[in-house]
């Protein structure tokens, strides 16, 4: 029986066709696809709030089930039900919540296991902070998706230990495995082949280009601040094409995110580099995402933002037998090998606490995200000059250019398809499960501890507020609302029946109403014993019991 895991889903994770189009929904989408076809698990389970949620679930994986298997829904209000498949992923980090919501069920009844994608935001660097102080075990994993990603996790860490070791005398260790597994493609998605001679011809036609033009190729997101600043990229190609003599045009594939820098990407091209012909398309488009590749010789990406941490595109690129000139930063140090795949370009940044202005006004929000990274990103450099160097040599050497493209498409097939990740993924869960079943619990629960000190039992934390509390010793009796009319007014009104799916059903209350008619009085310690035969009807009968005493259908005698 094969290793699985439970997917956290909502739409947002795993879906590319919004306007908005980020790197995190194609990874998500490839997971998700890629878990369907190439998991071996016999069931994929769906954890998600509502049944609304998952037939849109399963309306999304149906084109890629390629044979029959159970799809099934494990509620939110029911995480106890992850006993089996024993791990829930979750495509982000926000992982905090759930270590805490799986003290209720149990600490040891199944994993946690969330991935890295953007870490530089306010919000997801307090998530890994919690890390050292939410219940996390060592069954629960982050995945890194880069080394870059790890040492950047664990800097932050080993900073928010040192400074709660000073607030509270203790420092707290990291329980959370933070395994390293990249980021995926399908390479199968791409023309290969006499296909993609055909596709190629059929895009340099439709776009005006040559056969023997070379085209330079920019995938992603047109935003100077959240994926690369475009000047350095045309400064360099304008000297490239000065150097070599080609025609040459830059395709930029992908969307304006703020309309604002539209003129401005498009004026600057032709202020900086006018030597080469500037085509923009809509990278969001299916037909253009997938096929833009077949018509580049070349693939360049020159991020210089914290936003990036793993870079997407460059493996795309390199599936796509394209070589690649990409910055010297973040996760692209490890995808893109120089000179053997294509080139990494070097790169210069401020030493530390050099920025410590933008980070307090980035802190006290006087500065929003996107002008956080635009301030950052323009301290950043890239080597023009290398850039240019690079560039020269790839449209001077077309056997270059099919050497590194073919060691590029390679490596891909090695370390980056889906079908390798996947692998990787669940040799991970069968890790978590065989931990969770030997290595000791790390903060166990405590007999009357709250599950969740700071999100306690509101009667437990408010205990003090009532005159007096539900007890078993007390007598109930029949109020004077407990007529048959009047008990039906109550359950058809909303604000009289609000909340009725957490209590007992209203049978079960007509039962205790006709008991109590027939006794004259029941203890509240009798009603349970008839009615709870688990704790979940223990908790619904007794705020029921509450609820009837609320609109006078019993009393306490």
């Amino acid at each position: 029986m094969g290793i699985t895991a439970a997917v956290w889903y909502t739409k947002d994770g795993y879906d590319t066709s919004g306007e908005r189009l980020l790197g995190r929904h194609s990874a998500g989408e490839g997971f998700l696809k890629s878990l369907v076809q190439y998991g071996t698990g016999e069931s994929l389970y769906c954890y998600t709030e509502s049944n609304g949620n998952f037939q849109e679930f399963c309306d999304r994986i149906k084109p890629w089930l390629q044979q029959p298997r159970k799809v099934r829904w494990i509620p939110a209000t029911e995480p106890q039900l992850l006993t089996h498949p024993g791990t829930l992923y979750r495509p982000d980090p926000t992982l905090s919540d759930l270590a805490w919501a799986r003290r209720f069920s149990g600490q040891r009844a199944y994993s946690i296991c969330g991935v890295t994608h953007t870490i530089a935001t306010k919000f997801v660097m307090e998530k890994i902070g919690d890390l050292l102080i939410a219940p996390f075990q060592p069954w629960d994993a982050l995945i890194c998706t880069s080394i870059a990603v790890k040492t950047a996790v664990n800097g932050v860490l080993e900073n928010w230990a040192e400074y709660l070791a000073s607030r509270t005398g203790g420092k707290p260790q990291t329980t959370i495995k933070l395994p390293i597994i990249p980021l995926g493609v399908d390479s199968s998605i791409f023309p290969q082949g006499v296909e993609a001679i055909n596709v190629r011809n059929q895009q340099r036609q439709a776009l005006g280009i040559a056969e023997n033009d070379i085209v330079v190729l920019f995938v992603g997101r047109l935003t100077f601040s959240a994926k690369a600043h475009p000047v350095p990229m045309y400064i360099a190609l304008e000297k490239a094409a000065k150097k070599t003599n080609k025609k040459i045009h830059l395709i930029q594939a992908g969307w304006i995110e703020d309309p604002r820098e539209e003129p401005e990407f498009k004026s600057s091209a032709q202020t900086f580099c006018p030597s080469v012909n500037h085509i923009f398309v809509d990278g969001r488009k299916p037909e253009i995402r997938f096929n833009i590749w077949s018509a580049a010789d070349i693939f360049i990406s020159l991020s210089d933002n914290i936003q990036e941490s793993f870079g997407l595109t460059p493996i795309e690129a390199m599936a796509n037998g394209l070589p690649a000139i990409v910055s010297d930063w973040n996760g692209y140090k490890e995808s893109v090998r120089h000179e053997i795949d294509g080139f990494r370009i070097p790169t210069v940044s401020p030493p530390a606490y050099s920025c410590l202005d933008l980070t307090l006004n980035y802190l006290d929000s006087s500065l929003n995200w996107p002008t956080y990274m635009g301030h950052t990103s323009m301290t950043t450099a890239v080597n023009i000059d290398a850039c240019a160097e690079a560039l020269s040599k790839l449209i001077a050497s077309g056997e270059l250019r099919r050497k590194m493209g073919e060691n590029g498409r390679q490596r891909v097939q090695e370390i980056y398809d889906w079908r390798v990740v996947i692998v990787a993924y669940e040799q991970l869960w069968k890790e978590l499960a065989e931990i969770r079943a030997t290595v000791p619990e790390f903060v166990p629960l405590k007999p009357e501890m709250s599950p969740a000190p700071l999100c306690d039992d509101p009667f437990k934390a408010f205990s003090h507020y009532p005159t007096r509390s539900l007890s078993n010793e007390m007598l109930l009796c029949l109020g004077a609302m407990s007529t048959p009319e009047r008990l039906k007014e109550i359950h058809n009104i909303w604000i009289t029946n609000f909340g009725a799916e957490r209590r007992i059903s209203v049978n079960i209350q007509i039962d205790i109403v006709n008991a109590i008619k027939q006794e004259g009085a029941l203890s509240v310690g009798e009603i349970i014993r008839r009615y709870a035969k688990n704790e979940k009807e223990l908790a619904y009968l007794r705020r029921s019991l509450l609820y009837l005493i609320k609109f006078d259908i019993l009393v306490i005698s």
